[in-house]
């Protein structure tokens, strides 16, 4: 089988080999308060310690997988697809306009924040006014909202100059288009400029790696320079090493739908300020599902997007990309963000993702033993789903099979740490002093990978990829589903904000559907489908289902995005549930100018 002509670095469609699905479940402990603390520092400095423990999370056995024997190595997951490369695609009406208005359910939306500017309701100098307080860290004044923004050390000034100009530009009739004005997050390891990079690590400003950045990365200047206004960082789980959120340095975002969870991660502030309406869009990072996880537990849009396509980044696992309150703002996003850089050969290159044609077939893969591994409860959920694809929007489902998927996993894992260690070793010469307990004990072992086990995963990284590349041919227009996370939401457990925890059991259960497009560099998008009963306080916990396309296929994947919307709204019991405590900006805006006005 012939690999298509229409991609470079396409991989070549050969199926693997039939291996059955066998996924060794093994409690690890789970360490939390003063026993990490103490755990984290001794692993931290006594190097046979770091080997056991890089011995017995079974890193070691990839080497010696004897179908990978004659694969060559494939570091960067690449696949370039070659054509166009603009320009955007346009926003028609029918993706703009909002279809699903009920009072109880409705976020606005970009289109809603146009609307407005265009017929003077409301200003996006009004706006920014009405947000900062919300979102600023002082210690003068608390909101419910704060918690998924970081410091930005006095930078408000540059989100008021920026809505000064917006206004400015619709006062004069001179708009830069859809996204002048509109409010937008960028998450703590994403550089804009005038802003430090956390990275979700306590801010130290002696250090270098927080100093403030000189330019905005590339989508990000992107929606910049289409007029979107970044009012601040989001926070994240330090260093994005897990999928919890829970950050002890920076402080926890609220999961708004049940403040008794976690908000996910790493994206955490991402998803929780969108689920909750302080932004219609934010910029996040996914490198083992940090989009689509905190998309997934907040019940919000993610697109994780194909390897390299918004930008380029030295890590062979991560992207640049968007999460959104709706399949729209998700999609207008995507697009700003992946214009073409003239300036990078790898990226510049991609050509235009563009929706298939309505004749196109539409297929639905699934691997009946992978997805049995989700709690019971999520994979019903995901199932009616399915169903409502298969018998209203004319999907076909067959059942596939993807080989060594636990042992993918575990060499996924193992890159994502190694190049994480690799990566905050050089930030300082005492590299593990900026991190809590969790990431000593997580990156001090990580640091321990051999060149040889790590040359061997990127074998069993090509070896799935060309799998991938069988399954999509011969099934044209096939998406891989699969629930976007196994577990139920992640339950908080009392005393974890102080110190962190580490349970890796539940981390590595958590991520092993997501893994997969970025082992294999494809793009993928996750859709809220549900929603279950807690198992600890109040308000139901949002369930997504996950869709993984064809490199190149991101419009594809959005284009399913908006079918899986409208089952939300209109197939599910009750329909979307807004958290109680969502924000009407604009009503928000409104009373505030009346307020100052009247006074």
């Amino acid at each position: 089988m012939a690999p298509p002509t229409a991609f470079a670095g396409y991989p070549e469609p050969k199926e693997g080999p039939h291996i059955k699905y066998s996924r060794k479940v093994e409690k690890l402990p789970i360490l939390r308060g003063l026993p990490l603390v103490v755990g984290g520092n001794l692993v931290a400095n006594v190097g046979f310690l770091q080997q056991y423990f890089w011995n017995d999370a079974g890193f070691g056995v990839i080497k010696d997988l004897p179908d990978i024997e004659d694969i060559p190595y494939r570091f960067h997951p690449t696949v370039t697809p070659l054509g166009e490369t603009s320009p955007m695609l346009p926003f028609d009406q029918e993706l703009l306009e909002s279809k699903h208005v009920r009072d109880e359910a409705k976020y606005y939306t970009v289109n809603d924040y146009h609307e407005m500017y265009k017929t003077g309701q409301v200003t996006p100098l009004q706006v920014v006014e009405t947000l900062l307080p919300l979102i600023t860290r002082n210690s003068t004044s608390k909101s419910l909202y704060q918690n998924a923004w970081v410091d930005s050390h006095g930078k408000d000034h540059l989100v008021l100059e920026a809505a000064r100009a917006s206004t400015e530009r619709w006062a004069a009739g001179k708009q830069l288009g859809i996204l002048d004005g509109v409010p937008i997050g960028v998450k703590d390891d994403t550089a804009v400029k005038g802003y430090s990079n956390h990275n979700g690590m306590a801010y130290n400003p002696s250090v270098p790696f927080f100093k403030e950045q000189e330019e905005s990365v590339w989508p990000v200047q992107k929606l910049q320079e289409a007029g979107a206004i970044v009012i601040g960082k989001n926070a994240m789980h330090e260093l994005g090493s897990d999928t919890s959120g829970c950050n002890a340095a920076q402080g926890t975002p609220t999961n708004f739908h049940n403040k008794l969870y976690y908000p996910g991660g790493s994206s955490s502030g991402a998803a929780s300020s969108l689920s909750v309406g302080i932004v219609p869009i934010c910029v996040g990072s996914d490198a083992g599902g940090s989009v689509r996880v905190p998309a997934s537990f907040n019940g919000v849009y993610g697109l994780k997007t194909g390897h390299h396509r918004t930008m380029y980044m030295k890590d062979t696992l991560c992207v640049t990309a968007p999460l959104a309150a709706s399949v729209a703002d998700l999609t207008i996003a995507y697009r700003f963000m992946s214009q073409p850089n003239p300036d990078c050969p790898i990226q510049g290159r991609f050509a235009l993702s563009v929706p298939p044609e309505p004749s196109a077939k539409k297929v639905m893969g699934i691997y009946r033993d992978w997805w049995n591994q989700a709690d019971p409860r999520v994979a019903e959920i995901c199932e009616r789903a399915v169903d409502y694809f298969a018998n209203t929007c004319g999907y076909e489902i067959v059942d596939i099979s993807i080989p060594y998927i636990p042992e993918a996993q575990l060499a996924h894992g193992a890159i994502c740490v190694t190049e994480m260690a690799e990566a905050a070793r050089r930030r300082t010469p005492d590299w593990l002093s900026l991190v809590g307990a969790a990431n000593k004990l997580l990156l001090s072992v990580a640091a321990k990978t051999p060149a040889a086990d790590y040359l061997r995963f990127n074998g069993l990284r090509e070896l799935i990829m060309r799998h991938l590349a069988f399954l999509f041919q011969k099934h044209p227009g096939l998406l891989i589903m699969a629930p976007t996370t196994p577990i139920p939401g992640w339950p908080i457990v009392p005393g974890d904000q102080k110190y962190g925890m580490s349970d890796t059991s539940k981390s590595i259960h958590a991520i092993q559907y997501v893994f997969l497009a970025n082992f294999t560099g494809t793009p993928s998008a996750s859709a809220p489908v549900g929603y279950i009963d807690p198992e600890q306080g109040e308000g139901k916990i949002p369930v997504s289902l996950m869709a993984t396309g064809e490199w190149g296929s991101e419009e594809q994947l959005l284009g399913w995005a908006r079918e899986a919307e409208d089952y939300l709204h209109n197939g599910v019991e009750g329909g979307r549930r807004r958290p109680n405590d969502w924000l009407d900006i604009m009503t928000a805006v409104k009373e505030r100018v009346k307020a100052e006005t009247d006074a």
